[in-house]
């Protein structure tokens, strides 16, 4: 919702954080070498930036006042080798930080790409896509910024300042301390500074966040805004966010605006000192000219890296904010591990056991309760009930996507938590309503890249799930791209490719979830003999709201309010008249006393 904050955007903590900084900096522990050769070459480059105006301080008061025409020409070859040594050692510098930043943060994303993939449906439940997008792109990002233009920068930065320090006292102390009369006005502007930019830095995280978050809801559902004319409501609540960040933005500039001028106002105040009081001196020949001239040249080099201090300074406390919140990220533990010693089934048969399973997305709000019943291998058990009353999240408790809170699920006689995760699920083909499909073309929505499943296997694959047909008349057959989600295919189509990629990887445990809904009457005729030829020779749990699809299950569970309330095939609980007989009843008859057409029974098995 536009206008709604992310708590975790508000994560700001110390502009600079000791503990958060040593976390950082054990990613570049694999690249200490490398990164020994970047301060050498900071430490050389700060060393051209201090020769230079010295070479200018001896060709002046030991050439040109003598009128040495060739030591003038060897001390202006000088100056170009200087700064032709500072080009090459600022590029291998700057390469070799540039290099040593993006290894690292390429290893931080990897840890945070393993880290998710390691998590529960649970903690996605509780945590936003775009999120968790942002921590492992934008935040990482913000951290390699502060490796290659924040850290080394920062120390650049400080090196010159000092280093320009000490040799103008060397110089001469007296000039020096003209040069630095403004420092302390300097220092106090900073500190005013660096506060003003932190609220605002603040503010435009938090309403940035919030324009993100609106900007993605509205693309998102640009199809419901559309269907109900609400694109000028939409447009005025972007609209204010925007406004928001755009006044926070100009605040900013207007800091800057003052900082910088001002900056600029000090160091023109002290070259004028500096002419004013060097004059003198010159005058009075307790000073040469060189060394005056050396002295601008410096005050000019030393003022260039306090202007450059402030930025590095917003660089650090974004990386401060944002390694915060990648680290609590990696912090959350791994709620549903493998056990150490795995157990697996000699032979795997397909067989399936819910013991007393009991299972709560809240603690204390139980949403399966008590749950029990065998699936022999082969048997096809279906269930239905109406919706929220728990078939999922039984689907959810046999793939162990969701930990039970009591009881065991037993597969192949091996309580589910004594698989190994990966494992147990490869014997699992889990077909759903809302088919996903990934970047690619159609063949790698098969396999899904997995090199076990061979061309030929897949083409197989396509044929039984009767989607053969509709492959051959893209221009690209197997490698025509998939556009966004699948979004040119009909849910039919996706329907049909979720058979195929179930086919493809052969499981013994056939899971359908709502698999054969939202689909015209021809495509459902290919969905069910792609369905039949799906199902031969494996145990199978169907759940769907459509009766037509589990009608000759060879048995049919009866959900409800997170039980089993009725158990046994079509026929038997229909005789029975409890719940199922009801919703047969909402289902079929009444369609039939208003005279529609009820829909043609199919075949399970």
């Amino acid at each position: 919702m536009i206008g709604a904050e992310l708590p975790d955007e508000e994560i700001l903590g110390k502009a600079y954080d000791a503990r958060l900084m040593v976390r950082i900096l054990r990613y570049l522990r694999p690249y200490w070498k490398l990164l020994a050769v970047a301060f050498v070459f900071l430490l050389l480059q700060t060393g051209t930036q201090l020769l230079g105006p010295y070479i200018t301080k001896i060709a002046i008061d030991r050439y040109v006042s003598a009128k040495d025409i060739h030591g003038l020409d060897m001390m202006a070859l000088a100056y170009l080798g200087v700064v032709v040594c500072g080009f090459i050692v600022l590029f291998i510098q700057t390469y070799t930080t540039e290099y040593i930043g993006q290894r690292a943060m390429h290893d931080l994303r990897l840890e945070i790409f393993t880290h998710l993939q390691k998590q529960d449906l649970a903690y996605f439940d509780r945590n936003a896509v775009g999120r968790l997008m942002t921590r492992t792109i934008n935040d990482v990002e913000t951290l390699n910024e502060l490796f290659s233009t924040g850290v080394v920068g920062l120390m650049g930065d400080l090196s010159i300042v000092f280093g320009i320090a000490a040799v103008m006292f060397w110089l001469n102390w007296q000039l020096a301390l003209v040069c630095l009369t403004a420092f302390p006005v300097i220092i106090y502007l900073s500190r005013f500074y660096r506060r003003r930019a932190r609220e605002v830095y603040r503010q435009s995280r938090m309403i940035l966040g919030r324009l993100n978050a609106g900007l993605q809801e509205n693309i998102a559902g640009v199809a419901t805004v559309q269907a109900f004319g609400q694109e000028e409501r939409m447009y005025r609540r972007f609209q204010a966010v925007n406004l928001n960040y755009r006044d926070v933005l100009l605040q900013s500039i207007r800091n800057n605006a003052m900082f910088f001028p001002a900056i600029e106002l000090f160091s023109a105040i002290s070259v004028g000192l500096l002419l004013w009081y060097g004059g003198f001196q010159i005058q009075g020949r307790a000073v040469e000219a060189g060394v005056l001239v050396a002295f601008l040249q410096y005050i000019q080099r030393m003022y260039l890296p306090i202007r450059d201090l402030a930025e590095k300074y917003n660089i650090l406390q974004a990386a401060m904010a944002s390694s915060e919140r990648i680290f609590l990220l990696l912090d959350q533990p791994e709620t549903i591990k493998n056990p150490a010693e795995p157990k697996r089934a000699d032979k795997f048969t397909g067989a399936v056991e819910f013991k007393n399973v009991q299972l709560s997305y809240q603690p204390g709000d139980p949403v399966l309760k008590n749950i029990s019943f065998k699936v022999r291998p082969g048997e096809k058990i279906a269930l239905v009930g109406a919706t929220g009353g728990g078939k999922t999240s039984i689907i959810s408790a046999l793939c162990r996507f969701y930990d039970v809170d009591s009881g065991q699920i037993l597969v192949d006689g091996i309580d589910v938590r004594d698989w190994n995760k990966q494992e147990l699920r490869r014997h699992l083909g889990l077909v759903l309503q809302d088919v996903f499909l990934f970047s690619g073309d159609v063949g790698t929505n098969i396999t899904l890249g997995d090199p076990r499943i061979t061309e030929q296997r897949m083409i197989d694959a396509a044929a039984r799930a009767q989607i053969t047909p509709f492959i051959d008349k893209l221009p690209n057959g197997f490698h025509e791209e998939v556009q966004e989600r699948g979004s040119t295919l009909s849910q039919g189509q996706r329907q049909l490719l979720s058979f195929a990629r179930a086919l493809a990887f052969d499981p013994k445990i056939l899971i359908l979830d709502e698999a054969t809904s939202s689909v015209d009457t021809q495509t459902e005729m290919l969905i069910q003999q792609a369905l039949h030829e799906l199902l031969k020779n494996r145990t199978a749990l169907i759940v769907a709201h459509r009766l037509s699809t589990i009608r000759n299950a060879d048995r049919i569970l009866v959900i409800h309010d997170g039980e089993i309330k009725e158990d046994g095939n079509h026929d038997a609980l229909l005789a029975r008249g409890g719940l199922y007989a009801r919703l047969y009843d909402l289902q079929y008859r009444f369609q039939e006393r208003d005279g529609g057409a009820a829909e043609s029974a199919s075949t399970v098995g």
